[in-house]
């Protein structure tokens, strides 16, 4: 769908936050806490941002955009050239990264990471359920949405600038297992690998993590290559190992919306119908891979000599 900017604020140093809403006023789809939508800008660039404004509005969307000086261009585009009454495409909501039931939740942020975690926040204390933020970034004055949150939680929230308290101390935090809580992650791939490695104690599932960055990977890729059906359109496209599946598709005539291309978004999440996925991204949870029933063509390959996909 399309639809308009209707506000556009700074939020912190290089922050800005948009307000979406239906040019004629029609309400927006439901979404739930950890969801994201694609922006597709009027230059066809698609880049993928957290929903972080108010869930229980129905007629506007809020995302906030991190200016990345050596990204590839989606998001200087969004400081610099779109303006409230500019339209955008938008695809989604989707969500990899829900809110999962839990007799207490501790959320860690670290800088834009704390978007997702926002409407988590807010869900968790209309359930009654206790939470706590370890809310960490290089300075208060870039740490987007600091005041909002102590405003609305008070102690509840924990700011930790790295200036004036250096980095996180999650030791302190996550030493020991608490029965119970689960740990939601999102922020730059330094402080994931340390909560991480923070929390191998912790029991199964105790840790959930979204990524702006792909996972770093030692395990070796499929040299050999092998062929891919679009089940739909009765094309079959051989792969090799140059290629990605994404593109290779593509060449073959599948229009499949992509944003990331590193296996970090779930944009181009596709179906499997036979064959086994080498899944290679950092989105889908382990029982989501051991089913093998959908995969990301963007990062992923194939075990097997032939995958066929729902296309």
């Amino acid at each position: 769908m399309t639809l308009e900017i209707r506000a556009k604020d700074t939020v912190a140093e290089g922050v800005v936050s948009l307000t979406l809403a239906h040019p004629a006023g029609a309400r927006l789809p439901d979404w739930t806490p950890g969801s994201h939508i694609d922006l597709v800008l009027p230059d066809g660039m698609t880049r993928q941002y957290s929903l972080c404004g108010d869930r229980w509005d129905a007629y506007t969307y809020r995302i906030a955009v991190l200016r990345e000086p050596a990204g590839r261009g989606g998001s200087a585009y969004v400081h610099e050239r779109l303006e409230p009454g500019d339209r955008v495409g938008i695809g989604g909501p989707r969500n990899h990264f829900p809110l999962v039931p839990a007799g207490r939740y501790l959320f860690i942020a670290g800088g834009i990471g704390v978007t997702p975690l926002l409407p988590m926040m807010h869900q968790a204390e209309l359930m009654g359920v206790d939470w706590q933020l370890l809310y960490g970034g290089r300075t208060r004055a870039s740490m987007a949405f600091h005041a909002e949150l102590t405003g609305f939680y008070g102690d509840r929230v924990h700011v930790r600038p790295e200036d004036e308290h250096g980095l996180l101390d999650l030791h302190t935090w996550l030493e020991r297992p608490v029965p119970g809580t689960t740990v939601y992650c999102c922020g730059p791939g330094p402080l994931l690998a340390a909560v991480e490695d923070a929390c191998a104690a912790w029991p199964p599932h105790s840790l959930r993590t979204e990524r702006f960055t792909a996972a770093a990977r030692t395990d070796p890729v499929r040299s050999a290559p092998f062929e891919v059906e679009l089940r739909r359109s009765g094309r079959t496209v051989a792969v090799t190992p140059d290629v990605s599946v994404l593109d290779a598709i593509r060449l073959a005539g599948a229009d499949v919306l992509s944003s990331c291309e590193q296996g970090t978004c779930g944009t181009c999440l596709t179906p499997v119908l036979g064959g086994t996925p080498e899944h290679r991204d950092s989105v889908l949870a382990d029982h989501e891979r051991e089913a093998d029933d959908c995969m990301l063509p963007c990062v992923s390959r194939s075990r097997s000599d032939r995958l066929v996909l729902d296309l």
